[in-house]
């Protein structure tokens, strides 16, 4: 699972590959690098809007199912009980209480069945589609190097110069819920994520489940952005064997140096 990644293109790089934009959001500014995206980041995308496509930001992490939510509320209701075995403990009012952090990537479009999955299957749509700008992507490696340390983030590019290319993702304008619990209040925001698949061989040597969907040209980027969702989905798939590389390993940013948060 993708839960970092980088951008260091550029403003008028996205506007050359993307074509047809048709507003630069204010938020987007001069659009600097960002070394290390992480979830609940603000991060630049392009998505369809009823004004025609637009260049902005949002924050990385579509909403939860309620399945997940519920998981999260059991595990917290488990902990309590656990420090605190005789307390009084209303499940429901915690259910209902209980922060939706974000899902970052979407992977099972469908069920098992061959069925749109019903909680993704209502931003399928054309006008919840997006395309998020990404210069390298890291997955977590588990392993340890010859220090007995971790090697951690191991950092994948199509080569070490970094090429700008898209993730394909969905986007959700206007978003209402508890996204932190210490805030303790709704937000209204605008979410993204992305579509994640079987990983290709370069991706699977270090992350075996899966890779981020990845557009790379745009023609890539206008199927993503209009086709029907039957054609669309077509595009949720590895990139071929051999294509990117490793390019750092260990940091949390890309490529290593000053770190630019979301």
């Amino acid at each position: 699972m993708c839960n970092l990644y980088s951008h260091t293109s550029n403003r008028e790089a996205i506007l050359d590959f993307v074509r047809d934009v048709a507003r630069v959001a204010e938020n987007i500014g001069n659009l600097g690098p960002q070394t290390g995206i992480y979830p609940d980041y603000m991060g630049p995308i392009v998505r369809n809007t009823a004004g025609g496509r637009e260049l902005t930001k949002a924050r990385w992490g579509l909403p939860s199912s309620q399945k997940v939510i519920y998981d999260a509320a059991v595990k917290r209701v488990e902990k309590l009980r656990a420090k605190k075995p005789d307390a009084e403990i209303d499940f429901t009012a915690m259910l209902a209480l209980e922060p939706d952090i974000g899902t970052t990537n979407v992977r099972n479009i469908k069920t098992a069945a061959g069925k749109w999955n019903a909680h993704w299957n209502r931003w399928m749509g054309v006008e919840n589609r997006c395309v998020v700008p990404v210069t390298s992507f890291a997955e977590y490696d588990n392993t340890s190097g010859p220090d007995g340390k971790k090697r951690g983030n191991t950092w994948f590019a199509f080569d070490d110069t970094r090429p700008l290319a898209f993730f394909a993702g969905i986007h959700i304008p206007d978003w209402t819920g508890v996204r932190k619990q210490k805030l303790g209040k709704e937000e209204h925001i605008s979410l993204y994520g992305f579509l994640t698949c079987e990983p290709n061989d370069v991706v699977g040597s270090i992350h075996m489940k899966a890779m981020p969907v990845i557009l790379t040209t745009p023609a890539e980027v206008e199927m993503w952005l209009t086709a029907p969702k039957e054609e669309a989905i077509s595009l949720q798939r590895p990139l071929p064997d051999g294509e990117l590389k490793i390019v750092s390993v260990g940091p949390g940013e890309d490529p290593p140096g000053s770190w630019v948060a979301g």
